[in-house]
């Protein structure tokens, strides 16, 4: 395996793959890799010819008083998690390589799809995802990119961003990968002391709960969320940012529980900050 730390090899080694015909898979990723990224990357290698992972914390999608500066890093983890994939290229540059003195070009998606749940509680989020992720695409030129589903609004975005802007680009969407005990992996668990990250078991607890209302008859939007909240709740070291319901295509409102949709929750313990969502039909 490969890594480089430049926009110009990265750039060179993805065009040699394309001109030997190969498709070529991204999965952008902030690092300290677990089994939900390495999830990614396998399904990368299974639909791609040669597959690049990135690994970039991206200061321009963290707002004011959040945590850029203490984001866990560990790029030697990184490469000896991603040497047991079929992973060719790891993209790790440093911050000056992405952004140089001077640099003001940002991509900005509009609209109900980033001004809700996440969008809303990070001003600025969306628009410093939609600048790194066109930066990738346009320096690795994928075929394919792959993103999870708990970050289901990152990718409703970033499927928006494609669409609208023309990439060539298929985007997947992968399962979330999930602890025995249920709680979504993430990066961001390593925060947790031990009664948080018990306590945390409550995001998914919660979704279950509603789903179950929802799948036995219960149409009522309010009586769902407000199952989400009090569940959540329950917890007393939960501080609920948003427990919401909308439609999973593109995150409007609705009336009733109908169609196709996306239970969202973004909860606090202590500092740390966590989502996890499900996906709902009837």
């Amino acid at each position: 395996m490969q890594v480089f730390h430049t926009i110009k090899q990265t750039q060179e080694w993805c065009l040699e793959q394309k001109q030997q015909g190969k498709r070529v898979g991204l999965v952008p990723t902030m690092g300290y890799l677990h089994d939900g990224h390495l999830a990614l990357v396998k399904e990368a290698c299974r639909q791609c010819d040669a597959v690049v992972v990135s690994i970039f914390v991206n200061p321009t999608q963290f707002g004011v008083g959040e945590d850029f500066e203490c984001y866990p890093r560990d790029l030697a983890k990184d490469k000896e998690l991603l040497e047991t994939t079929r992973a060719d290229v790891i993209f790790a540059p440093e911050v000056p390589e992405m952004y140089p003195a001077g640099y003001h070009t940002f991509v900005e998606v509009f609209g109900e799809i980033t001004g809700k749940l996440c969008g809303a509680s990070r001003p600025g989020h969306f628009k410093g995802v939609a600048t790194v992720v066109s930066k990738l695409f346009l320096i690795c030129q994928p075929d394919v990119a792959f993103f999870g589903q708990k970050d289901a609004q990152q990718v409703m975005v970033l499927e928006k961003m494609v669409r609208e802007l023309n990439f060539p680009i298929k985007i997947v969407r992968v399962p979330i990968v999930r602890e025995p005990d249920g709680l979504a992996m993430s990066s961001r668990n390593v925060y947790l002391d031990a009664e948080q990250r018990k306590q945390a078991l409550v995001l998914n607890q919660a979704l279950q709960k509603a789903e179950q209302a929802i799948l036995a008859g219960e149409r009522d939007l309010a009586a769902v969320k407000t199952i989400l909240v009090d569940t959540i709740e329950s917890s007393p070291l939960a501080q609920i940012d948003y427990a919401e319901i909308y439609s999973a295509e593109d995150l409007s409102d609705l009336n009733v529980i109908k169609g196709r949709m996306l239970m969202a929750v973004a909860v606090k313990f202590g500092s740390t900050r966590l989502i996890d969502n499900r996906l709902v039909e009837v």
